[in-house]
């Protein structure tokens, strides 16, 4: 596959990567652990060298499933976590958002040990703690750096603002937020300032939370425990309003002789040739699917087509409900 550099201090990955927070929670029922270091290491095989984690996905144990899995390929291969919640170490209870720097230093510990690696590639801050200065989150990454303990300090659905001001800290290598053809607010400010201040950009949830997979209608039960049962966007009639832009888009897809899925993440990487969309799957063909997608060419005629298509529908449904938007730091 071929490879992108993200930022502006050659931290090189493949161009499709493979976000590993649904192997732990979120999407329905979770697959079995060998099932699941076995799908990783396929990834690997096919090329894929960046791999996405965080300690709030299980929590912990996402980070351990990816250090499991990843520990043969150890050197071949790029590993982002994120730091920015207070958990207890015992019950898992989640007890809100904290990126003080003295608890940055205690959990950096405890992922390095989770992943079985000394020093993670790509460090981002989950989300944006109101009660800590950004210069001071900033200031406490940039001294694992210094440490050897981290390579690249990353934000995660930051604003611009406050990308710029921890930028002027300790530079960011890669932002990392939400967007896909039917969420592109980052367009509006934090993409052109990711190109003006040289950082790499990661779209996470790049096919709509499976929605642009056109494998999704209105008719689709989720499990009990699949998160988009709680999310606006995806209700029985949001998904039937915006069934008519998966449709159009499918149709083109099949012009080019590509999926939906592939067309959505060719046309992200179309965009810029410093973004590097992180699709997560369960499915060993899911995955198959989506690495194809770095093979999947669009003209400036096929962008101008895609780009009047989502003009033209509008996307139905808020991404996340209230409370869930309230933890972005958007």
């Amino acid at each position: 596959m071929r490879q992108r550099t993200l930022g502006s201090f050659g931290l090189k990955v493949s161009a499709i990567g493979f976000g590993c927070m649904g192997l732990s929670q979120s999407y329905g029922p979770i697959p079995d652990k060998t099932d699941a270091i076995r799908l990783i290491r396929a990834a690997v095989e096919r090329g894929v060298t960046f791999f996405d984690t965080a300690e709030r996905y299980g929590p912990f144990v996402n980070e351990e499933l990816v250090g499991e899995a990843l520990a043969p390929f150890r050197a071949q291969v790029v590993i982002a976590t994120k730091f920015g919640f207070d958990f207890d170490p015992v019950t898992r209870q989640n007890r809100g958002i904290s990126s003080r720097p003295e608890h940055i230093r205690q959990v950096v510990e405890a992922s390095l040990a989770r992943l079985g690696t000394d020093v993670i590639d790509l460090y981002y801050q989950h989300r944006v703690d109101p009660a800590v200065p950004i210069e001071d989150v900033a200031g406490a990454v940039a001294g694992l750096i210094k440490a050897g303990k981290v390579r690249h300090f990353g934000m995660s659905e930051a604003a611009a603002n406050t990308i710029r001001r921890a930028h002027a800290v300790q530079p960011v290598t890669a932002v990392q937020s939400e967007y896909s053809l039917w969420w592109r607010n980052p367009e509006a400010d934090v993409l052109p300032l990711c190109e003006e201040l040289g950082i790499g950009f990661v779209p996470f949830s790049p096919l709509g939370k499976g929605f642009l997979t056109g494998a999704i209608s209105a008719a689709t039960t989720f499990d009990s425990t699949d998160f988009r049962n709680s999310v606006p966007r995806f209700t029985p009639q949001a998904r039937a309003a915006n069934q008519p832009l998966v449709d159009r888009l499918g149709a083109i897809a099949a012009g080019k002789q590509a999926t939906p899925a592939q067309l959505a993440l060719a046309w992200l990487l179309a965009q810029k040739p410093w973004i590097v969309p992180i699709p997560g799957t369960k499915q060993l063909d899911r995955l198959v699917e989506n690495i194809g997608a770095a093979a999947v060419a669009l003209t400036a005629a096929d962008l101008h087509e895609i780009d009047a298509v989502t003009s033209a529908i509008a996307v139905q449904g808020a991404r996340y409900s209230e409370q869930m938007e309230r933890m972005t730091g958007l």
